[in-house]
C-alpha cells in the first residue's frame, strides 16, 4: 500500500499547484531572501498578499519545500545528466528521514542508482549536497535475475540473484575476491534488509564497461550487487563508505518506504541552513 504520508503530499500538491505558481517569486523573497525578477506593483501585491493568506501554513510548508528541492536539481545539473526529476526527490525525501534518524554521518553525500532505466545508461549519480555537486556519473550493474538490459524485477530473498529496491545506508570497506569492497545495509523492511545476509555490496566487475556493452549491448548482470566500474570503484567506495544514504529506485510501483515520509523531510531541509 502506497505510503500515506505521500498520498497525502500528492493531494496537497494538486490543490496548491495552480496557486503557487503565482506566489512563489513573492514566497522566495521573503523567506530565502532571493530578488524578485521585476517589481511588484501594488496591485500584484495586494492580489498576491490575499492568495498567500488564503494558503495554509503546511501548503505554504509545501510549496518553499517543492522550491528548495527543485532549486537543488538544478543546481546540481543532473536533469542534464539524465536523472529524472521525481527519483531525484524521493532520494532526497529518503536522505532527509536518514538524516532526522541520526542513521548517516557527516559526509553530506547521497548516492541515487536508477534501475528504470537501461544498464547501457550511466544511471548512479554520487551527490556531494553540501557543495552541490555531481562526483561522479558512471555505469552500475544490476541482479542477473532481475533483467536483461532493464532491470524488471527485485527480491529481498536470500539467492534470488536479484537487485533490491530501497534505501540503504553504507558500512565499512573490506577486500574480498572483488578487491575494495563496500557493506551495505538495507533499512527498508520487505525490501532490502536481508542485504548483509545476502553478501549484497558494492563491487567492481570487469563486465561493467562501455566495452563490454559494445560487444553484447548490455552490461554484465551480478548476484545482486550494485557492480561499478574497475576503472572507478576504488574512488566510489572510498568516498561513500561509511554511513552515507543510496537509494535504488526501480520500476516497483508497489515499493513503499517508511523513509518516504514528506512531512519529516520537509521539515528537515526547510531548517538546513547547509542546503539552502
Amino acid at each position: 500500500m502506497e505510503n500515506q504520508s505521500v498520498v497525502r503530499r500528492q493531494r496537497l500538491k494538486r490543490r496548491t499547484r495552480r496557486m503557487a505558481r503565482r506566489v512563489l517569486p513573492f514566497v522566495a523573497s521573503l523567506f530565502l531572501a532571493t530578488p524578485l525578477a521585476a517589481p511588484v506593483t501594488k496591485s500584484k501585491a495586494a492580489t498576491t498578499g490575499s492568495e498567500l493568506r488564503s494558503i495554509s501554513p503546511e501548503a505554504m510548508k509545501a510549496v518553499l519545500f517543492d522550491q528548495r528541492v527543485q532549486g537543488l536539481y538544478r543546481e546540481l545539473g543532473v536533469e542534464q545528466q539524465g536523472l529524472r526529476y521525481e527519483v531525484f526527490e524521493k532520494a532526497l525525501t529518503g536522505y532527509l528521514n536518514l538524516e532526522q534518524e541520526g542513521k548517516l554521518g557527516n559526509k553530506q553525500l547521497l548516492t541515487v542508482v536508477d534501475f528504470g532505466l537501461p544498464s547501457t545508461q550511466k544511471r548512479l549519480w554520487v551527490l556531494d549536497l553540501a557543495n552541490k555537486q555531481v562526483k561522479f556519473h558512471t555505469l552500475v550493474a544490476h541482479g542477473h535475475n532481475s533483467g536483461e538490459n532493464m532491470a524488471t524485477n527485485f527480491s529481498n530473498e536470500n539467492e534470488s540473484n536479484m537487485s533490491s529496491l530501497g534505501f540503504y545506508v553504507t558500512q565499512g570497506e573490506y577486500t574480498g575476491k572483488h578487491g575494495l569492497s563496500l557493506k551495505l545495509q538495507g533499512v527498508d523492511e520487505g525490501y532490502n534488509t536481508n542485504a548483509l545476509a545476502r553478501s549484497v555490496v558494492m563491487h567492481g566487475a570487469e563486465y561493467v564497461s562501455e566495452d563490454f556493452i559494445r560487444q553484447y549491448g548490455r552490461l554484465g548482470r551480478s548476484l545482486g550487487c550494485p557492480a561499478l566500474p574497475m576503472d572507478q570503484k576504488d574512488a566510489i567506495i572510498e568516498a561513500v563508505g561509511g554511513q552515507t544514504c543510496l537509494f535504488l529506485n526501480g520500476p516497483d510501483t508497489q515499493y513503499s518506504s517508511k523513509y518516504l515520509n514528506e512531512e519529516v523531510a520537509m521539515s528537515k531541509l526547510l531548517s538546513d541552513t547547509q542546503m539552502i
